[in-house]
């Protein structure tokens, strides 16, 4: 096979059924005019919300969607999405050239790209980032993502020095990567805000202190960051004058503030002081009819998370049976019609619909891999009556951890109702805190069931599956199964470019984790959204960060 088509064709089989939900007339390049043929408004700012906090300023240890849809309107990396969640070259003046292995890839930068205290953004600043993030002592959670890249593995397990990253400035604008196997969804990889470039100088100087607030913060997107100080609930974005696209930024600044009570934020929205807002439950229903009215689709599993092991000691949840019980307790159905009318969906496994279609056939994963652990109150307590008998107990309480927002609370509340309702026996304490504090106690596994959940970074079954792998950070339940964690080696190793088998790899592992209960599918999520008819172009991606404001503009009521 020529040079590059091996992994071009894995990659745009992976990505076809992915769609924005948003768009305007943008062609192949990352940059469009939008203009709105000179029917703009005289005041191009942009007031939003955010129903949680932004928990870090550092591109290497964000690990949430709040934090990447900051960073991927603030900083840019090789590539951007572009209105259809396909990666094109951004920092990178062209595409990668590839070698016909798919082991090395050389990336030309633009010349012409600054950060916003004037320095030059070079390849060594990517260098840099990389080397970082793969650096232990960072303790970057998708550290792992850099697996494939030559030494990744073994500097991110096994110690090894991190200068020994495959990655190598040739010259001030030009990058090299060398891969210890291909990785067929790499390119996708550098729109990943973990993939950004960090300017070394600055980040060393800031210390302890980088990313914690918007002065500890350097840019080099389309926008400048401002008015957050750490903790505070609102930031800025202003236009930035030195992007090297700036003359196809149209937005002059954007006030964000953090509100978790709709009835607040869509006061705020009627009034006219905001212009944007997601609805859920009764608001939603309320509002279905409204011209502003939309849906946007995700490519986001929520799911139950089952802690196996809490404080170094096993659980109940430990027990197979425990988790099926529960698993199967709660009916999807009411939850997505009722509880969050807001388009969502029920979903029967941990990866989404419309992610990634089988390589041969076309098929969808999730309709090819069928659903699991289906609402089914008689199957629910056999798997209950089991678990009593080994566990040697009539009664459990469980705490269920979530985030301290109207939609976690709701959730949370109708979890703990359907769970003790058809699980007689089983308590549940209901625990809400700062999405920030949640984050925390999950790494921590300092909880017994969370309300949890996982968008796409890129646009592959793996990216879900690969959670729940013993050794991975982000599995935060200590679910642990030999034959699971050789599949997905297999899908990265043997298998990666084999995409039959890789694919048939995947659908196995996911098959066992389900079978298992190793956690326990909600929904698939979609945001009820109320937009000003005059703001346009607000891009919701399906893979990494959530939200482009670089294209959007306010056009003239």
């Amino acid at each position: 096979m020529g040079k590059t088509k091996w992994w071009k064709s894995g990659a745009l089989l992976l990505t076809a059924g992915l769609l924005a939900a948003c768009g305007n007339e943008a062609d192949s390049e990352t940059s469009s005019s939008n203009s709105g043929e000179g029917n703009l408004a005289e005041e191009q700012v942009l007031n939003l919300v955010e129903i949680a906090e932004l928990p870090t300023g550092d591109t290497a240890i964000a690990t949430d969607t709040v934090s990447f849809t900051v960073f991927n309107n603030i900083n840019e990396g090789l590539y951007r999405l572009d209105k259809d969640s396909q990666p094109v070259p951004a920092l990178a003046q062209e595409e990668a050239t590839v070698s016909e292995d798919g082991l090395e890839y050389t990336f030309k930068l633009r010349e012409d790209t600054t950060w916003s205290n004037g320095d030059p953004v070079t390849a060594k600043d990517f260098v840099y980032a990389w080397k970082r993030v793969a650096d232990p002592e960072t303790a970057a959670s998708y550290s792992y993502l850099f697996e494939g890249i030559k030494n990744a593995t073994a500097i991110i397990s096994d110690g090894a020095d991190p200068e020994t990253l495959g990655v190598e400035a040739v010259s001030d604008y030009e990058l090299k990567v060398t891969m210890e196997k291909p990785v067929p969804y790499f390119i996708s990889l550098m729109a990943f805000p973990t993939f950004f470039p960090q300017n070394e100088a600055f980040v060393e100087e800031q210390g302890d202190k980088y990313g914690t607030s918007a002065e500890t913060m350097i840019f080099n997107g389309p926008f400048t960051f401002s008015n957050w100080d750490g903790t505070n609930l609102n930031w800025t974005y202003e236009k930035n004058k030195d992007y090297w696209d700036a003359e196809n930024v149209t937005l002059e600044e954007i006030n964000v503030e953090v509100i978790k009570e709709t009835s607040t934020a869509l006061n705020l929205y009627d009034s006219g002081q905001i212009d944007r807002v997601n609805l859920t439950g009764e608001f939603a229903k309320q509002y279905k009819d409204n011209a502003d009215y939309t849906v946007e689709t995700e490519a986001r599993t929520s799911y139950l998370q089952l802690n196996q092991e809490r404080d170094e000691e096993e659980t109940p949840l430990a027990n197979e049976n425990l988790r099926k019980a529960i698993a199967s307790s709660y009916d999807h159905e009411l939850l997505v019609s009722e509880i969050l009318a807001n388009g969502s969906q029920t979903v029967g496994g941990l990866v989404p619909a419309g992610l990634a279609s089988n390589p041969t056939t076309g098929d969808d994963f999730r309709a090819e891999s069928g659903d699991y652990l289906s609402f089914d109150a008689e199957a629910a307590n056999e798997y209950w009556e089991a678990a009593k008998s080994e566990l040697g107990t009539d009664t459990v309480t469980l705490e269920l951890l979530g985030d301290d927002d109207e939609t976690n609370k709701k959730v949370g509340a109708y979890m703990k109702d359907q769970i003790e309702t058809n699980l007689p026996g089983v308590e549940i304490t209901l625990k809400n805190v700062p999405f920030k504090a949640r984050l925390e106690l999950q790494t921590n596994q300092d909880y017994d069931l969370a309300l949890g959940g996982w968008g796409a970074d890129f646009a592959d079954p793996v990216n879900f599956i690969d959670l729940m792998t013993t050794e991975s950070p982000y599995n935060r339940s200590s679910y642990s199964n030999k034959e699971f964690d050789e599949l997905i080696a297999l899908s990265k190793g043997e298998n990666a470019t084999d995409v039959e088998a890789r694919w048939t790899n995947l659908l196995d592992a996911e098959k066992i984790l389900l079978d298992e209960a190793g956690v326990a599918p909600l929904y698939q999520r979609a945001a009820a959204t109320l937009q000003k008819e005059n703001v346009k172009d607000i891009y919701n991606y399906q893979v990494g960060a959530k939200y482009s404001y670089k294209d959007a503009y306010i056009e003239a009521e």
